[in-house]
């Protein structure tokens, strides 16, 4: 038996059809929901989460929200999301090595600052892995 997906964000819906599998960026780690799993209500970190239709994966940026799981129904509300095979993989590639600099910048700047530009990283990191970019631990 299959899940039912859904991925929603404010101004669309990113992911709404059928899934063998789904592995999600909560925030204490990968999380990964097969059918039959038991009821869950998670938060989500922003992060690449993947799906599997068929035998083939498709990744989404999602940048944090949550996810409810029941009845083999994944329901996952955030605050952004994106398709990976819809993000260039050389403008994901740009973004990330510009908020890197700007981490390494704000390292003498106010909490603020740092909080700020570590959260750009985060967000430009899950769109650069989920176009289909490596990352360097």
């Amino acid at each position: 038996m299959a899940l039912t997906v859904r991925v929603i964000s404010p101004d669309q819906t990113v992911w709404d059809s059928n899934a063998e599998e789904v592995i999600l960026p909560s925030t204490t780690g990968q999380l990964g929901i097969l059918s039959g799993h038991a009821p869950l209500l998670t938060a989500l970190d922003t992060g690449v989460m993947r799906v599997r239709p068929g035998k083939d994966w498709v990744a989404i940026a999602l940048m944090g929200g949550f996810a409810e799981v029941e009845s083999n129904e994944v329901t996952i509300l955030v605050n952004g999301a994106e398709r990976g095979d819809q993000i260039k993989l050389e403008d994901a590639r740009a973004a990330y090595n510009e908020a890197e600099a700007r981490v390494n910048q704000v390292q003498n700047g106010t909490r603020q600052e740092q909080i700020q530009a570590t959260q750009a990283l985060k967000r430009a990191r899950a769109r650069f892995q989920a176009a289909g970019g490596m990352v360097q631990a």
